[in-house]
């Protein structure tokens, strides 16, 4: 049977004042941001009025468009993002409240190293850590904490060991099969979480690999204190966390050979919990506890899926915004507007994809909402020129996951930067860096980037999408 026909609404202004939600949701999000309020509440309140402003400008009865307004909310993308973001926000807290971090601190602080190849290490480190919990806020949490007090009694140069950190965030956002990042860019372009990960694993590297040697020849200059260190060491870090390595590595085997996250996720919680309980490492309240005192559940469960709830409710109302621009007309005035100036370039397309990801990541510096505000358009314009999924999906990740580790406004930067200027007050040692000086030196971010723009330009890793829907190298006809 032929597909029914979607509705239409129409517009007072015409077809692009269906566009007038987003748009405003997008305006509102930069302002709110650039002016140093980034909250998550305050987006989803952004994105509240834009769909009421949208209201007042249709022509059709109005119980129509909030027909239409509910109807984007029950996209079955939403709802796939949403419950993947639970059973990934599940296995990071019990990663975490095991102590992976603090194994993984100690690690390093086995190795010796001094000066530039502390930083070297912590870049390594910091990129285990976040791709085995999939969120680069919270590694740069958990490695400022311990890691870069540490470091600066080895000898590293603060400035050159802060970016290493933001750039080991960077690489795991982008790269964990469990990264919000990760899971918003293959959901929203309609493909598998372990294809995407595996196809994006070159970019990954050839980024990270000038990003280490540079970070390991120029973050040095320090005195070094090795007594002083491995006493600040024995406080906070301890090899016993090293063992949930073993449910993460399960983790990266079973999404890497296809099966589904959340398969995948269930079993990194099942292996982590009985590895983490016999060992020591995790007591039964850590993973779940009822408090009938205070008449509440809590715990890493309750707490990795708590964690995700505003940016569920943020990506329902933002593809609700989406829904109702296609209906109006607006994205398809913008996706020909784009194409008359792309032309039948393949590179430019790409290349204007990368532009709006960029552009959106400047501005909106939580990360996840500028992915998912621009998912809707990556996704039509790159459908229009036959681009795969796994490519799409990639440059909607990677600039995404570069760019929020970047500027000095963005949420990476600035939870790092607060995390040390709390540490003043503990040790007389460490001063803060300032987010104005570390920008520039977040080399795996910049590079990432730029690899992206690069593959835009000269079709690096370029597949198309054949009418079987496989991956392909040769261009549509």
């Amino acid at each position: 049977m032929p597909e029914t026909p979607a509705p239409t609404l129409s517009f007072h202004g015409g077809k692009f004042s269906s566009a007038l939600p987003l748009l405003f949701f997008i305006g509102w999000a930069i302002y709110i941001c650039v002016g140093g309020t980034p909250d998550e509440k305050g987006l989803i309140l952004g994105a509240v009025i834009g769909i009421v402003l949208g209201m007042f400008l249709c022509r059709d009865k109005w119980e129509l468009y909030a027909k239409e307004v509910m109807n984007g909310m029950a996209n079955p993308i939403a709802a796939v993002t949403i419950i993947a973001w639970f059973w990934a926000g599940m296995f990071a807290q019990v990663l975490r409240a095991g102590g992976l971090v603090d194994g993984l601190v100690w690690l390093g602080g086995a190795s010796n190293a001094t000066g530039g190849l502390f930083v070297g290490a912590t870049f390594l480190l910091a990129a285990v850590f976040s791709s085995a919990v999939g969120t680069g806020y919270g590694t740069t949490v958990a490695f400022c904490t311990l890691m870069f007090p540490a470091g600066l009694i080895m000898g590293a140069d603060p400035v050159w060991l802060f970016a290493a950190i933001l750039s080991g965030a960077a690489f795991g956002d982008n790269l964990a099969p469990v990264s919000d990042t990760t899971v918003v860019s293959a959901t929203t372009q309609e493909t598998d979480i372990p294809g995407v990960v595996r196809s994006r694993f070159k970019y990954a590297i050839v980024a990270a690999i000038p990003a280490l040697v540079l970070l390991t020849s120029l973050g040095g200059g320090g005195d070094v204190d090795r007594s002083r260190a491995a006493g600040l060491l024995a406080e906070s870090a301890s090899p016993a966390g090293l063992a949930l390595l073993a449910p993460f590595a399960l983790v990266i085997f079973l999404a890497l050979s296809g099966h589904h996250i959340l398969v995948t996720l269930t079993w990194g919680i099942l292996v982590s919990t009985a590895i983490g309980i016999p060992l020591g490492l995790l007591e039964p309240a850590d993973v779940i506890y009822f408090d009938l005192e205070q008449k509440l559940v809590g715990g890493a469960l309750v707490d990795g899926i708590a964690g995700y709830l505003a940016m569920s409710i943020l990506i329902l109302l933002i593809i609700a915004g989406s829904h109702i621009m296609r209906l109006g007309g607006a994205m398809d005035s913008l996706i020909a507007s784009l194409v008359s100036v792309i032309k039948s370039s393949v590179a430019r397309a790409e290349a204007v994809i990368w532009g709006i990801v960029f552009s959106l990541n400047v501005f909106i510096t939580i990360n996840t909402a500028a992915e998912i505000t621009a998912a809707p358009v990556v996704s039509r314009l790159g459908k229009r020129f036959k681009l795969h999924p796994y490519r799409r999906a990639n440059f909607l990740d990677a600039v995404t996951s570069a760019l929020g580790y970047i500027f000095p406004w963005g949420g990476g930067v600035l939870i790092g930067y607060q995390t040390i200027r709390n540490l003043e007050s503990q040790y007389d040692f460490v001063t803060a860096v300032s987010p104005t000086d570390v920008w520039p030196f977040v080399l795996h971010g910049w590079f990432l980037a730029g690899v992206m723009l690069i593959a835009a330009l000269t079709g690096f890793g370029r597949t198309y999408e054949a009418d079987d829907g496989s991956e392909t190298k040769t261009p549509p006809g």
